[in-house]
């Protein structure tokens, strides 16, 4: 019955001019248009090519399946059960929201619908076939059956078309016990197969260091076609060939050049596109996962920690519609592969010119003895860009009791007067209720990627007007180039051009980028830039358009905790003792000769080099830590492992310093609650009180030798 069900379709296909259009433009580079209204490929064969169809684009934290207020519902029937739906929903939308569990390849929640793998298909009553339900719109009373034998039947033969040429890589696949293929195979799949001939082969295709490629084994789903094109901004994969020769690649061969380009690793559903760094490290089933936050990125977006055999062995995204939907950038994913490599992991102090392997003792009774015996205003810390709030209060407490007012952060960017002169005004989600959004000083692909997904998603569904002032660059969607100068703002102020833009703008975004407000003359851009959005009302009732992008997971919580020089510290130059908290970009050349370095991190860098004594600390995914991110939301990383060796956590190292050195940090009480305004998000739960933190006394580091 599968043959004559397919030979069948195949001759009502032969003779349908509209399905073979179709299939042409599938199998083109422009499977899915650039102006994202794209209608599902099988209309025109199913004949319902006027019907509309709700593309599943979120804003504001809805999903596909969720109907939007104030939208028109309709009623269907779902295998006996009636079900409201918005109109001009998709039928797997209709069975999604009743918990109806609809196998699927290429359909996703965040791209457009291609309805190429066919294997969605369900019955609606009096319709000779089965119909694809994630292309196929709803109508008032229709009825579905996602479970009859004609269902089944269909699921079946699609199956075994997809296993007909996909090879037995399953023991040595790295999707293997995570992968689509197994799971629907078990599931809706037949347990024999009847395919005699050669299976095909496809040569791998070289996309650059980071994503594997095997593509025999690839089922044609575009669904890394589709978010290339669409979400990351980049038309370099499609596809090329038909039926049978189809493949998919970049024509040309060329890596990936895109920030978020490892997002199709997890887009694919099967062993075709995998993570290349971390080829063949383990089995999905020996992943011991912890969720935890990114701080590599300022928005500080939330992860999944995958560790085995001891080590980091990958980092993927979790869902997080306020921050990263479901999407990490390439730094995110890939930098932990660092973690294992030129780790501090043993305090070192230098005799003779050389770095030499210390106790822990040995190692805090040096740093209190040199900060004893110097002078407060000879004293001061820098605190680098992954600093945790809890190192950054304790050591500010500490150097403050000292009497040293020298504490600064290479990362922060801002005034620190006022909260909104260093986070973003709005949220990241909330980018999605601008109509207008003016970039000052800032290019996103690079210090914001997931900040520029959004804003590409709305100049490509909604319109979204967007203006620069700085250098032109590629940020893969259309603005107005305003100028490269701070000069340039000036011409906003008088509403002219992009001015005009942002003043008939209902809720207008003005965002300065870290680097913008860090010149020398940061200050003059960042008030240019308030004027600016005060006169195109930006900061209105019941909307704060106006805002710093921060770059770095510590920045933000250094400003919120006040960790910037006081009015009596003296510039780098006068300081004989300088504690590097993690800041490896100091310059270096302008301390006084004989000045006594501390450097305390996890990484062999420029700081560590440059120090006197090294303290090694933990990673972020090394221990529990808080963090703020550029919108101002406070975050809790987890710890996914111990740290290498004799490391310890940041704020252990600093509680037995000042033990030694008799003014343990910490006032008592909950330190959370000191560690942000009243106007931030709401703080984790768990926080390390100031009890906990004087159980860190130096006697913990005895032990290790």
């Amino acid at each position: 019955e599968l043959w004559v069900f397919a030979s069948g379709g195949m001759r009502a296909a032969a003779s349908r001019r509209a399905l073979r259009q179709c299939t042409r433009q599938l199998s083109s580079l422009a499977t899915v248009t650039e102006k994202g209204a794209a209608t599902a490929v099988n209309l025109k064969a199913d004949g319902l090519a006027d019907l509309p169809i709700t593309l599943p684009i979120h804003k504001r934290g809805e999903t596909a399946m969720e109907p939007r207020p104030g939208a028109t519902m309709i009623e269907v029937i779902v295998d006996g059960n009636p079900v409201q739906i918005e109109s001009g929903s998709s039928i797997l939308q209709a069975c999604e929201s009743v918990g109806i569990n609809v196998p699927r390849f290429c359909f996703h929640e965040r791209l457009s619908v291609a309805g190429n793998c066919r294997m969605c298909l369900v019955e609606i009553e009096k319709s000779p076939k089965p119909v694809a339900s994630c292309a196929y719109p709803t109508m008032p009373g229709m009825k579905i059956f996602t479970n009859s034998s004609m269902v089944k039947k269909a699921r079946e033969g699609v199956m075994e078309f997809m296993l007909a040429n996909h090879p037995l890589d399953c023991p040595i696949c790295d999707q293997g016990g995570e992968c689509d293929l197994q799971d629907q195979a078990m599931m809706f799949g037949s347990d024999r197969s009847r395919y005699y001939e050669d299976k095909r082969a496809t040569p791998d295709k070289n996309l650059g260091p980071l994503v594997k490629t095997v593509m025999t084994r690839c089922i044609h789903c575009t669904r890394c076609v589709r978010f290339s094109q669409e979400v990351a901004g980049v038309n370099m994969l499609g596809c090329v060939g038909r039926g049978n020769a189809m493949e998919i690649g970049t024509y040309v061969e060329a890596a990936l050049n895109s920030e978020m380009s490892g997002n199709v690793v997890d887009l694919c559903p099967v062993g075709a596109l995998t993570n290349k760094p971390n080829a063949f490290a383990a089995r999905s089933w020996e992943y011991r996962s912890t969720p935890s936050v990114d701080v590599l990125d300022g928005c500080g977006p939330s992860i999944k920690v995958d560790t085995a055999k001891g080590e980091v062995m990958r980092v993927q995204p979790r869902l997080n519609e306020a921050i990263n939907e479901e999407w990490i950038s390439d730094k995110t994913r890939y930098a932990v592969d660092g973690l294992k490599r030129q780790r501090l992991d043993v305090p070192l102090l230098k005799k003779d010119g050389k770095l030499v392997p210390v106790s822990w003792r040995e190692a805090l009774s040096a740093a209190a003895e040199k900060i004893g015996a110097a002078a407060p205003s000879e004293l001061g810390v820098i605190a680098g860009p992954l600093a945790d709030l809890e190192a950054l209060v304790c050591a500010k407490d500490l150097f403050n009791k000292l009497g040293s007012t020298a504490t600064s952060s290479t990362a922060a960017a801002g005034s620190a007067d006022l909260r909104a002169g260093y986070t973003m005004g709005s949220t990241i989600a909330g980018i999605e209720e601008a109509d207008a959004v003016l970039l000052v000083g800032t290019n996103l692909r690079v210090e914001a990627p997931l900040v520029n997904a959004r804003v590409r998603k709305m100049v490509r569904h909604f319109g979204l007007k967007v203006g620069v002032v700085g250098p032109a660059a590629d940020l893969t969607f259309e603005y107005d180039h305003i100028g490269d100068s701070a000069a340039a703002l000036s011409q906003l102020k008088a509403g002219e051009g992009f001015g005009a833009v942002l003043g008939a703008a209902k809720r207008p975004i003005v965002l300065l980028g870290a680097g913008a407000v860090a010149r020398p003359d940061g200050a003059a851009v960042a008030s240019a830039a308030k004027k600016v959005a005060k006169a195109a009302g930006c900061l209105a009732e019941g909307w704060n358009g106006y805002g710093v992008l921060q770059s770095a997971g510590g920045a933000a919580g250094a400003l919120d905790v006040g960790f910037v020089p006081g009015p009596t510290a003296g510039p780098l130059s006068a300081l004989k003792l300088v504690y590097l908290l993690g800041a490896d970009e100091v310059p270096f050349e302008e301390l006084q000769p004989g000045a006594f370095v501390v450097y305390q991190g996890h990484h062999g860098d420029a700081g560590a080099q440059a120090a006197d004594l090294v303290l090694p600390g933990a990673a972020y995914t090394e221990k529990s830590g808080t963090y703020v991110n550029t919108e101002g939301r406070v975050q809790r990383t987890a710890r996914a492992l111990d740290p290498p060796g004799n490391a310890r956590d940041d704020w252990q190292i600093l509680v037995a310093l000042s033990q030694l050195l008799g003014a343990l940090p910490g006032p008592e009480g909950d330190v959370g609650e000191q560690l942000a305004p009243p106007s931030c998000f709401a703080l984790p739960p768990n926080r390390p009180s100031a009890v906990g933190l004087e159980r860190a006394y130096i006697r913990d580091f005895l032990p290790v030798s």
